[in-house]
């Protein structure tokens, strides 16, 4: 447990390295303890090296018949960022105590089967996700796990503690679903093969010492609850647009303010004959409001100062305005960009009834998520018009 909450530290630092978009960079939220949890169910494959056999110099090979045998194993998780997160496993029961009868022959596998089960916890490190950014949709990911846990033999009745790593390969088949590939090598106490007693080779030190498990796990992993991480731009995720971006913006801004000066300028100036005209170039021009992503709050309250000269020439001339609101599509589903899209134009439309216009001559329209201005987060907008 130590080195796994040791981990969230460098699990915390690789979630900031995903580019959903060419310009910005997003963190990922964190959610709610009931979300991204999971369940496994595997199919084992399990060879045995006992400490019985220390000394015999038998047949290291996992696929001799007196070594494997066949099992399955369970286990409960969490993700609790998208690349660390902690499961309970329980793998059993047949297993095998390996040991030697006359001149290093290994007893014959009719008669050397056990039963037995571990549980263990594991910490998982997804390095898919903390090397190459969070991607919900991506197919296969490498994740080793180390852990620690308590075995029992119940044909001999005896307990062993052991320790364990492997690497869980997952495939993704839906949102829901993943195949899993599980390899993975336990080292567990002399008492774990069901004999308390060693055999030839007393003195012998290091894993030759040990009761081993070397396994192969294929299953399936179902998620519960919430499976993906949201991502939520944050002051960093501003700042990653470039200098020229924001610099090309700042020079839209003032384009615009110089417009709508010209034409106030204009309009002070013209016949009444020529007022309709005036007004008509004016909504040509669309002043606009931006946003977060995500979000239906006004990102600057300064984009207000170019509404509010649009407000004062629509009110001289009783005007209409239009207030669309827009999302980007390449953010969230098409039922959210729409509901977005209107709470941005109906927030805009609180500001200028604010400024004193009537609220039957505001018209507010949702034009859901779009892809028309360059880069994405333009889009993330509400227009003004006089109509």
């Amino acid at each position: 447990m130590g080195l796994a909450f040791a981990g969230i530290s460098v699990a915390s630092m690789a979630q900031n390295t995903e580019t959903a978009v060419p310009e910005m960079k997003y963190s990922v939220a964190t959610n709610s303890f009931w979300s991204n949890w999971f369940v496994q169910a595997n199919v084992v494959g399990t060879a045995f090296y006992s400490n019985q056999e220390r000394g015999w110099d038998l047949d290291k090979s996992p696929f001799k018949g007196f070594r494997n045998n066949l099992g399955f194993s369970v286990a409960l998780g969490k993700w609790f960022t998208p690349g660390l997160g902690l499961r309970t496993k329980f793998n059993g029961v047949w297993g095998r105590t390996v040991m030697a009868e006359k001149e290093g022959v290994a007893v014959d596998k009719e008669d050397n089967g056990n039963k037995y089960w571990t549980l263990s916890e594991q910490a998982l490190f997804n390095l898919s996700n903390m090397l190459y950014g969070y991607n919900e949709k991506r197919v296969w990911n490498f994740i080793p796990y180390i852990g620690a846990g308590v075995g029992r033999n119940m044909s001999g009745n005896t307990y062993a503690m052991g320790l364990n790593g492997g690497i869980l390969n997952t495939f993704r088949l839906s949102d829901r679903f993943a195949v899993n590939l599980d390899v993975n090598y336990g080292v567990w106490e002399t008492s774990m093969d069901g004999v308390n007693n060693g055999a030839k080779g007393e003195n012998k030190k290091g894993l030759a010492s040990r009761d081993q498990m070397f396994n192969v796990e294929v299953g399936l992993t179902y998620n519960i609850g919430k499976t993906r991480f949201s991502k939520t731009p944050d002051v960093e995720a501003l700042k990653a647009l470039s200098q020229s971006q924001i610099d090309a913006l700042n020079a839209q801004l003032a384009d615009s303010q110089a417009e709508n000066a010209k034409l106030k300028d204009m309009l002070a100036n013209q016949k009444p004959t020529e007022v309709t005209k005036v007004v008509k170039e004016i909504a040509a021009a669309p002043v606009s409001v931006f946003f977060n992503i995500g979000k239906s709050k006004i990102a600057s309250r300064k984009d207000l100062q170019n509404v509010k000269d649009l407000v004062e020439l629509a009110k001289d001339n009783n005007s209409k305005i239009v207030v669309t609101g827009y999302a980007d599509s390449r953010t969230g589903s098409a039922a959210f960009n729409q509901k977005l899209s209107k709470k941005r134009a109906e927030t805009v439309a609180d500001e200028l009834v604010k400024m004193g216009v009537n609220r039957d001559n505001i018209e507010i329209v949702a034009a859901g998520g779009v892809n028309t201005l360059s880069p994405i987060s333009y889009n993330r907008r509400a227009t003004v018009v006089v109509k």
